[in-house]
């Protein structure tokens, strides 16, 4: 399992100094059948800073 999990979407609660994500748990899912790369894919752990 990943040590740090990198992110740069500022925009995300869960966003942490150092462009890291302060989630307990990431959920990542595929937008079709098979992900064949990065941008075939959504992290549904987002949510916008309040």
């Amino acid at each position: 399992m990943a040590k740090d999990v990198l992110c740069e979407v500022s925009s995300c609660k869960y966003w942490a100094e150092g462009n890291l994500c302060a989630a307990s748990s990431i959920y990542v899912v595929s937008r079709g059948k098979e992900a064949r790369n990065s941008e075939e894919t959504d992290c549904k752990t987002f949510e916008p800073k309040m």
